[in-house]
């Protein structure tokens, strides 16, 4: 992966992972917020895909949507595994 690449990823996760933890609230701090919208990233591309729309595609609002649901998808299911942890324990 070329540098500006990587630096677009992590702004698009920076922003992302930033905007979902204000809807869905967690505990993991910047950087993890960070790799959430990173990872995000990745889980939204493939849900948009899905459903016959475009992933992402470089530092812009679309992407950042498209991160954005994802990091949100992927809080909501952290949550759930966390909390199906902690009632079993």
């Amino acid at each position: 992966m070329e540098p500006m690449g990587l630096l677009a990823w992590i702004v698009v996760g920076l922003i992302s992972g930033w905007l979902a933890s204000k809807v869905v609230p967690s505990r993991f701090g910047l950087i993890g917020d960070t790799v959430i919208g990173m990872v995000g990233a990745l889980v939204g591309g493939f849900l948009f895909e899905q459903f016959g729309s475009s992933g992402t595609s470089g530092l812009n609002i679309w992407s950042i949507l498209v991160a954005f649901v994802g990091a949100v998808v992927l809080l909501i299911l952290i949550r759930a595994v966390s909390r199906q942890g902690t009632a079993s324990a």
